[in-house]
């Protein structure tokens, strides 16, 4: 068993969007379910075991599933769905990190005496899940963060996988490099050619040999990783850097610029909701664009002042837009996304005053929308460009989940 001390749980809820929609609705349950159309946002396991994967082209997802039912997203259910899973996380500790709206990792090491052991608790939490959401969700149990999210991705679907400390390196050697936290395709790529293809292989080799390989910074973190350095705590109350929110257009056909610049308006619409929602401010804005060859490409822009004003950064995001329209007309765009990063509570800089009446209208209008969404529903009322469309808009992560307290 553990020794009294850091004692880390990572929840993930299985195939999240699907998950829901098939708790939702019967007919959905043991099929392939697909979740968005143009691109795959959701998959549930059924679909999965075609092949199908998130993030994937419809059209393919389509040719490897025939079968499968493609229903679209409904992101308040998903909220809803987080917001109530939450809740049980931190009725089973206060130490709870969110990394995302369908995962979290829980700090159980001061429970031990009260409690039971951690595969008791990472039971009952699963246990609770399923049955006041109605949701499957697997967990891994570990000495460290590394460790209990590599765990809950082996244990999946709905497992629980505990990795007790004098077996880490059993566990974790045989997996293939891809396991690492950092290995994506390229640096797969990369370390395939110099023979290191498990976890095993790249913690016998030096540190310099990897940062030879991969780079200085992510040598020194894969070597780390590999030999069971992560001394990372559950960070209780961290808030977020950036707040974004992306659409998948899929490629089916190209749009136009006003309904491109239409979107982009309904998704700097979430985002500043977002921002004021959690008190927050920020100063940089990054249009994000994936091309029909399905490489990316990002835009940024810092402004003067930090701010959460729907009209300053609908402005700034559509001066990214029409400077970089003609290169997103050449290759086709199949989603766009926009983040705002340098994010600071709103009472921690100190604002020019308001000089012009166009500013203070703003503000009030702004606030009057949150009002109005908050109350009668996010489609309560939107923007004239966006009656009639859908947009699809994805919203990958939790909103802060420590916002303050009024």
């Amino acid at each position: 068993m553990f020794d009294p001390g850091w004692v880390i749980i990572h929840a993930d809820l299985d195939s999240f969007f699907a998950s829901v929609e098939q708790r939702d609705d019967p007919r959905l349950r043991g099929r392939p379910v697909i979740v968005g159309g143009g691109v795959v946002l959701a998959a549930s396991y059924e679909a999965k075991a075609y092949g199908v994967r998130s993030a994937m082209d419809g059209r393919q997802a389509g040719v490897l599933c025939p079968q499968a039912i493609v229903v679209p997203p409904r992101f308040e259910a998903y909220v809803e769905a987080s917001r109530r899973v939450f809740e049980i996380f931190r009725d089973t500790t206060p130490l709870v990190e969110g990394l995302s709206i369908d995962e979290a990792f829980l700090d159980v090491g001061g429970l031990r005496r009260l409690v039971g052991p951690a595969e008791g608790i990472a039971a009952s939490l699963r246990a609770r899940v399923r049955a006041e959401v109605g949701l499957p969700i697997s967990t891994g149990i570990a000495r460290t963060k590394f460790l209990a999210k590599v765990a809950s991705a082996v244990s999946k679907p709905d497992g629980l996988l505990f990795v007790p400390p004098h077996a880490e390196a059993d566990f974790l050697h045989p997996l293939p490099v891809e396991r690492l936290w950092g290995v994506g395709a390229v640096t797969a790529a990369k370390l395939h050619a110099d023979g290191i293809r498990t976890v095993g292989d790249l913690a016998r080799r030096q540190e310099s040999e990897l940062t030879h390989v991969a780079g200085k910074a992510a040598g020194r973190h894969l070597h780390a990783l590999a030999n069971l350095r992560d001394p990372r705590p559950v960070e209780v109350g961290r808030r977020r850097r950036s707040i974004g929110s992306q659409s998948a257009l899929g490629p089916a056909r190209r749009r136009t610029y006003d309904e491109t610049e239409a979107l982009l308006a309904a998704l700097v619409d979430r985002v500043t909701k977002r921002l004021r929602g959690g008190e927050r401010i920020g100063r940089t804005f990054t249009l994000r664009v994936r091309f029909a060859d399905y490489t990316r490409a990002t835009r940024s822009a810092t402004i003067p002042h930090s701010t959460a004003a729907t009209a300053t950064w609908l402005e700034t995001g559509r001066r990214l837009l029409r400077a970089n329209w003609p290169l997103l007309e050449e290759r086709g765009c199949t989603l766009l996304g926009i983040s705002i990063s340098g994010l600071v509570d709103n009472d921690s800089v100190q604002l020019e005053l308001p000089l012009f009446e166009a500013e203070q209208k703003g503000d009030s209008l702004d606030v009057a929308l949150d009002a109005i969404k908050e109350k009668y529903g996010g489609q309560a009322v939107k923007r004239a460009v966006l009656v009639g469309r859908h947009t699809g808009i994805e919203m990958p992560t939790l909103p802060d989940p420590s916002p303050r307290s009024g």
